[in-house]
């Protein structure tokens, strides 16, 4: 920007803000101001022309009245008349008037526009920056109309100014951000992923900036910026501080550039080129590196700098999910920051840490700070910290630590902040219920949350125990005694009432035997409770009695005589009125055996989600899409110990091993073709499908991710997330699939729809569970699938999802990762038995081999966890080369059972793999190698 003359000063100018800041009142000041803007309005309109330095000035004193709250009615043409001047002080302020006071609709617009397309086609970098300046600080749709074919030009010009190109960069992505349709894509947008080449530090900037918000709309476009990206960030992460001396901040070299690079790479899968990944590897593990040393200078600026590129690293390393050893590594560092002084490092840690926990390679290393993160959730003072230690403990448990964490939990309630109970409450019931192995202990824990913090237990909390528990006839003696003892307590919270009615109306039998808790001991302590509560209790109470008439007939006329009282009979509220009037007359002219039958035990409650965990994402609001994270972080039970997964079942009532969240809703809705379809189509929801788009880029990479595990986030776009988390027991499955609004704007007409061929539908029988057509901003929705594998099958069904968001339809298709090595049980076996299993299937038809070359780094122990992942069990000094590995299991169909057997000799110094599978059936064999095969 050219220096500012001595003679440009505007006395006129100071004098007036002088006059202004000395008025003793308002009046005053408004007296000034319109004496004025009666001159003003008097030079404007005489005869006598000003000069460019009389327009400058009064324009400028026009703004400044604008700026003290003043309406400006006039002054804007004098203003675009400065735009056409050469001096830029004069420029200077007409575009300033015209980017504050000018609005889209203004007549002026057009001579406005005239006025810019000539000083960007001036070539003169001061004009043209001024220009672009005023482009994206008013950033209208008629702006965009008039220049967003014209600065990409500008932008990727061989002889435009480094200058021009950084503001050019930057109003171009303002321009995008407020009128992304307006913006074309076309032949510059390769040309502007080469800025990241640039020597200019600043256009890189700029352009990393421009290039990251373009990709999240169209990835495929700016694809090739991820090995430019990596290849900068290479050279800035290794370089000294001393190399970036103009771009170095308090000794971190390009900290914002290394930031925005790091963010944009979170924008792409991790990279295909295994020259291009173990670069960005290098990087990563550099930024890591330069973490553990010591600080170059004691300032808080240098840690902030530091931090900030770290923090970002861990969080692309979060999103690449496949290198093992960086997530442990990060996972390492962020748990030193849990001691750390700074407040504000130790709450980003923690947070960085409940996403590290959803994944299987970093869960166990997080879970090695349970004791530090225990002790921030006593000794914290700041309450958001806390809240983010309460959401840690809950990623990180598993039924290992479960009921350590949920003691932590409810210790930590007694005192918790009022604003974050709530949502404690849901979460430890979540984890009660999910990681019980003993249901006591399950009943004993939500007795004990109702005791603690009563009022914030939902109604969702008490339903479920109830469910539970009358699904569960192991539980309902237990769950009765301690209710009983519970209720014997001076002060009860009403909601313990709740459960203790119900569960004793239900199995108040079964203790009944103990003279202590007798038929009329069990009635009189619940009455004794009854004037206490409110109506709807109440109401519960008088169902309790009347239950209590057919389990205890020797109480009959006790309850009876509180039915016929007249606070019953004659209840000013009319729904225990008529409760106490029908159940009174049930009880006098029905027989034992009506009696028996009308009020016989409720029945096993069916399936369904659990209203638990929908309030707790309710709760959790549009910020975080909880459940695909959550989705994410279930691990399978080899990883973390959890509880084997239960079969899927269509039956409504549910076995002691069913899954216990009751994930799943009325009977399941059989996937098949409509009768119109021709039997390609299967469409969960509608008869009138749109047509099907082809596979989304990176289907099939992110299906070949998931034939090693089961949970994980399977698509992302800017739109959409979604995450899938499975269970497979011999030939049954569950899948869960969630589907995620990334955005604020609600998604209408939402319509997932699987597709399987005729052979498909023949081998795999998929049910299917409706959505809801609307999902809403930043909220998710969930749809089961259970699967029985018939026989073995080679296709994958694929997964459509039609929705409608702002307008426009969008159509998504991915391959839903249900392959037959899922069905995998597998088969510990001795060294004896494996060879002469192995020299039984020795016939030309049961044997497949393939040699390949090595796709990813030959690490031994992730080509363990991949063979485990996969299905088959991992046998141990079976090989007589120990390098080799070898698995054993049996795939399980609903109409046979086969064998496999696996080898895999790795070639270190060829860096290649030889894999030999053999199995009873020749379809299986090359199925699964070639399924395998990809995996390394």
């Amino acid at each position: 920007m050219p220096a500012v003359s001595k003679g440009d000063g505007m006395r006129g100018l100071a004098v007036f803000i002088s006059d202004i800041r000395n008025c003793k009142s308002k009046e005053a000041e408004i007296k000034r101001i319109n004496k004025e803007l009666a001159n003003i309005r008097s030079k404007f309109k005489g005869d006598k022309a000003l000069d460019g330095y009389s327009k400058k000035k009064y324009v400028c004193k026009l703004l400044f009245i604008f700026l003290l709250g003043h309406d400006i009615d006039f002054g804007h043409m004098e203003a675009v008349n400065l735009l056409s001047s050469n001096r830029y002080t004069e420029k200077q302020i007409g575009y300033l008037f015209i980017s504050v006071l000018v609005n889209s609709n203004s007549e002026l617009i057009r001579l406005i526009n005239n006025a810019i397309k000539n000083d960007l086609a001036s070539r003169n970098p001061t004009f043209m920056g001024l220009a672009l300046h005023c482009i994206a600080n008013v950033g209208s749709r008629e702006m965009a109309e008039a220049f967003a074919g014209e600065i990409p030009k500008i932008l990727v010009a061989g002889d435009t100014m480094d200058s021009v190109k950084q503001s050019a960069a930057l109003c171009l992505l303002r321009l995008y951000r407020t009128s992304p349709d307006l913006v074309p894509m076309g032949d510059w947008t390769s040309r502007v992923v080469h800025l990241l080449n640039d020597q200019h530090l600043g256009v890189v900037t700029a352009a990393t900036s421009l290039i990251t918000t373009l990709a999240q709309k169209n990835p495929e476009e700016f694809k090739t910026s991820v090995s430019l990206a990596v290849s900068r960030l290479s050279r800035i992460v290794t370089s000294a501080s001393t190399d970036l001396q103009d771009y170095t901040y308090y000794f971190v070299p390009a900290p914002w550039l290394s930031v925005k690079l790091l963010r944009l790479l979170q924008c792409y899968p991790p990279p295909e080129d295994p020259a291009v990944r173990g670069r960005l590897t290098e990087c990563l593990e550099t930024i890591l590196n330069k973490a553990q040393e010591p600080p170059k200078s004691k300032k808080v600026q240098h840690s902030n700098a530091k931090n900030a590129v770290l923090f970002e690293a861990i969080s692309l390393i979060i999103h690449h999910d496949s290198e093992p050893n960086l997530l442990v590594r990060a996972c390492n560092q962020l748990g030193q920051f849990l001691q750390h002084r700074e407040t504000n490092l130790r709450y980003l840690a923690l947070e960085s840490m409940c996403t590290l926990a959803s994944s299987e390679f970093s869960h166990e290393a997080v879970k090695t700070h349970i004791e530090t993160v225990i002790n921030a959730l006593k000794t914290e003072r700041d309450v958001s910290v806390r809240q983010r230690a309460v959401d840690l403990l809950y990623a990180m448990c598993d039924r290992s630590n479960a009921q350590q964490i949920v003691a932590e939990m409810l210790s930590y309630l007694e005192t918790a902040d009022y604003s974050i109970r709530e949502e404690i409450v849901l979460k430890v019931a979540i984890l009660a219920e999910k990681y019980a192995v003993d249901y006591t202990w399950y009943v004993d824990t939500i007795l004990n949350l109702i005791r603690i913090a009563g009022d914030y237990v939902s109604e969702e909390v008490w339903y479920r125990v109830i469910q539970i528990v009358i699904n569960r006839d192991d539980v309902q003696g237990y769950a009765a005694k301690t209710v009983f003892e519970a209720l014997q307590a001076p002060a009860c919270h009403e909601n313990l009432v709740k459960v203790g009615g119900y569960i004793l109306g239900e199995f108040g039998n079964l203790i009944a035997g103990d003279p202590r808790s007798s038929p009329l001991i069990q009635f009189n302590l619940l009455h004794s409770k009854f004037h206490l509560c409110s109506v709807p209790t109440r109401a519960l109470l008088l169902s309790t009695y009347i239950k209590f008439v057919n389990l205890f007939p020797e109480v009959k006329t006790t309850i009876q005589d509180v039915l016929r009282s007249d606070s019953q009979l004659k209840n000013a509220d009319v729904e225990l009125q008529q409760r106490a009037v029908e159940y009174l007359r049930l009880s006098t002219v029905a027989s034992t055996d009506i009696l028996a039958t009308v009020l016989e035990e409720m029945p096993p409650f069916p399936e369904r989600e659990s209203s638990i965990l929908a309030k707790l994402k309710k709760k959790k609001g549009p910020n975080t899409v909880t459940d695909l994270e959550e989705a994410k972080r279930e691990r399978s039970a080899d990883v973390n110990g959890g509880p084997e997964p239960a079969p899927a079942s269509a039956a409504s009532t549910p076995s002691p091993s069913a899954d216990l969240l009751g994930l799943g809703a009325a009977p399941p809705a059989p996937v098949g073709p409509p009768p119109s379809s021709g039997g390609l189509l299967v469409d969960v929801f509608s008869d009138s499908p749109s047509a099907v788009a082809p596979l989304a880029p990176g289907s099939e990479d992110n299906f070949a991710r998931f034939v090693c595990k089961n949970n994980g986030v399977l698509f992302e776009n800017q739109l959409l997330q979604i995450g899938l988390k499975s269970e497979f027991r011999q030939n049954l499955g569950r899948m869960f699939i969630f589907y995620g609004n990334k955005t604020s704007t609600q998604f209408l007409n939402f319509t997932p729809t699987l597709i399987c061929s005729d052979d498909l539908q023949t081998n795999l029988s998929l049910q299917t569970k409706p959505v809801d057509p609307t999902v809403d901003g930043g909220a998710q929705v969930q749809q089961v699938v259970n699967i029985e594998c018939a026989s073995d099958f080679t296709e994958a069904p694929v997964l459509n999802i039609q929705f409608r968001y702002g307008g426009t339809f969008q159509n998504v298709s991915v391959k839903l990762p249900i392959t037959l090595n899922k069905f995998f049980q597998p088969t510990e076996m001795a060294s004896q038995d494996f060879f002469q299993r192995w020299k039984q299937l020795s016939s030309p038809q049961q044997e497949v081999q393939n040699i390949f070359k090595a796709k990813h780094p030959m690490d031994t122990e992730i080509t363990k966890a991949k063979i485990i992942g996969f299905g088959s069990a991992l046998l141990e000094d079976v090989d007589p080369n120990p390098a080799n590995f070898v698995g054993a299991g049996i795939i399980h169909t609903k109409t046979t059972q086969i064998g496999c057997l696996l080898r895999l000799e790795p070639n270190l110094q060829a860096q290649m793999y030889r894999l030999t599978l053999r199995t009873s059936k020749e379809t299986v064999s090359q199925r699964l190698c070639e399924l395998l095969s990809e995996q390394f």
